[in-house]
């Protein structure tokens, strides 16, 4: 048995918070900049979290461009075409590449802001992989200790077994697999609510409350906004 192995470099994988662009499922609920709102505030507290990792390198694989809301110490790539399979591929090839870097390396998504907490606890030890699983069924985050774009390419992405069929797919592969504790997912407005109450201190919290302080008396958000993949 070795000692903790902590991931040597974080990518989170994020889409710019435009209105119409991001947090797709909420809108009908939401207007589209309430949710673009939602989508940064859940975005910042992400990338303060993964910046208060010491030791890690910070990358943000990014679906848009750069702004000053990107915070210091992160390096920004762009993500690659195609569907979110590949997407997930092309940030870990990014980063353990043959000039990327050694691993172990860690991918997390912009959906869960109430991660913070988890973050300095994720170990990989002796383990190829770690898997965080959504409630949803999809998952939050994966880590590899090398970059293989056959574990991602094909994946069905954003249905209820994602998660499932992820984990399979990397133990096909002969990985040994950490399983992180699982998280809920922001997709609708019930997962907005539930999340905002888990995590009262997180800039998503906050955003989600002053939706409902502008909203009039009986017109706050409630109900889930029709799903659709984002």
């Amino acid at each position: 048995m070795t000692g903790p192995t902590p991931p040597r470099v974080v990518v989170v994988l994020a889409k710019e918070p435009v209105p119409g662009k991001v947090k797709t499922r909420l809108i009908g609920a939401l207007t589209p900049d309430e949710a673009a709102a939602l989508a940064q505030a859940a975005l910042a507290d992400t990338l303060e979290a993964v910046g208060g990792l010491p030791g890690a390198r910070r990358v943000l694989a990014l679906d848009g461009r750069p702004g000053p809301w990107v915070p210091p110490g992160f390096t920004v790539v762009p993500q690659v075409a195609g569907g979110l399979d590949r997407r997930i591929a092309g940030a870990f090839d990014s980063v353990l590449g043959p000039d990327g870097g050694p691993g172990p390396a860690l991918l997390v998504g912009m959906d869960t802001p109430q991660l913070g907490p988890l973050l300095p606890a994720v170990d990989f030890g002796d383990d190829d992989a770690v898997l965080g699983l959504a409630d949803d069924g999809g998952y939050w985050a994966v880590g590899l200790r090398r970059a293989d774009p056959a574990l991602f390419h094909g994946v069905p992405m954003s249905e209820a077994m994602t998660g499932q069929a992820q984990l399979k797919r990397l133990r096909a592969a002969g990985l040994r697999v950490r399983l992180l504790p699982p998280l809920r997912d922001v997709d609708t407005v019930s997962d907005a609510a539930a999340v905002a109450r888990a995590a009262p201190g997180t800039r998503f919290a906050r955003a989600w409350a002053g939706l409902a302080h502008r909203r009039p008396a009986g017109d706050a958000p409630a109900g889930d906004a029709p799903k659709e993949l984002t």
